[in-house]
């Protein structure tokens, strides 16, 4: 390859790299959150109180608070559910708690899962794409008989096996 294709490649990648640097940390960030969705690391406990509309049975409620709940006792005049939820069925008075991201970690959350519903999907398809550039112009930035080169492929080689192995176990 040309010393002027290397320069070119240099120039691309390192300012591509500055670019993404933001895009990174927040994927980064709310990738670490992420990991712990199983749990209520990070949440906050919110206690919701809306009027719903009077009359709903244990089965029309989850519909219309748009939410799964769990219905665990009824006594003709309040619906009990979700650990101390309550719905008053004669006057629609509805009190839960719900333990939700703060607004900004929802926010990165939402961007990290992203599917094409969401009207910045393109985000995540440029976010991709960058990467795949990243990963394959830093070996058109050396020498192809370089020692770092042939290193370089020893590393990139270990890292996509390794990733292989943990996906298979």
């Amino acid at each position: 390859m040309s010393r002027k294709s290397q320069e070119k490649f240099r120039e691309f990648h390192r300012y591509l790299g500055f670019f993404l640097a933001g895009i990174m940390a927040v994927y980064a960030l709310s990738g670490i959150v992420l990991t712990f969705r199983n749990t209520d690391t990070f949440k906050k406990k919110e206690v919701i109180e809306v009027i719903l509309e009077p009359g709903l049975t244990p089965e029309t409620l989850g519909p219309a608070l748009k939410s799964k709940i769990r219905v665990e006792n009824t006594n003709g005049i309040q619906i009990f559910f979700n650990d101390g939820g309550t719905y008053n069925i004669t006057t629609g008075e509805t009190k839960y708690s719900e333990t939700r991201y703060p607004r900004l970690l929802e926010k990165m959350n939402k961007l990290h899962l992203m599917n094409t519903t969401n009207p910045l999907f393109w985000l995540a398809i440029f976010f991709g794409l960058s990467l795949l550039f990243f990963s394959i112009s830093a070996f058109f930035m050396f020498n192809t008989g370089a020692p770092i080169y042939k290193k370089g492929l020893y590393f990139a080689i270990a890292g996509a096996a390794l990733t292989v192995v943990l996906l298979l176990v």
